[in-house]
């Protein structure tokens, strides 16, 4: 269950029925070797599982593509916790960069964050696009969202979800 705290953070109950004050706040300059960081942690094991990990370009694809206008950080329990990019492309918005801190993950905060960005697509009337690594179990959470399969190759899995009209 999701309250408002009327700060524009979001009281998220986890998975354990403990409440977790969160929020995405604009990303800056600065955030880019922390997200970075995190991007390496999080992206590991997928890229290892696909002979694909390498400990400098992991960190240097963030760095070349970071771009701190259509980047959040989230914030949860006054902490930094993970950051999203949704970007805008000629045909909707990419969702990129969608990494949570592992302690995080499969508490339902992903999953809270999703939504508010996927009701603000909604809104706009657009479909958002993102790619996953083939095997990631962050597919799962996507589909669970109404993401479905647009295309994919060896190595990612291409995704879709067009506007849900009914909000």
């Amino acid at each position: 269950m999701e309250t408002s705290t009327g700060t524009g953070e979001v009281q998220q109950r986890t998975a354990w029925g403990r409440c977790v004050d969160w929020a995405l706040r604009p990303a800056e300059p600065a955030d880019v070797e922390p997200i970075a960081e995190l991007r390496a942690t999080v992206m590991r094991p997928d890229l290892e599982r696909l002979g694909r990990y390498d400990e400098h370009r992991v960190r240097q694809r963030l760095r070349d593509s970071f771009s701190p206008q259509h980047t959040s950080v989230i914030v949860a329990d006054g902490t930094f916790a993970g950051c999203v990019t949704l970007r805008p492309a000629d045909d909707g918005r990419w969702l990129e960069h969608f990494y949570l801190a592992p302690d995080l993950q499969g508490r339902g905060l992903g999953s809270a964050v999703l939504r508010t960005l996927l009701e603000q697509t909604d809104s706009d009337g657009v479909p958002v696009r993102l790619n996953v690594l083939q095997g990631s179990s962050a597919q799962r959470l996507y589909e669970r969202h109404g993401f479905t399969v647009e295309d994919e190759d060896p190595i990612d899995v291409y995704m879709v979800r067009q506007p849900d009209a009914t909000r």
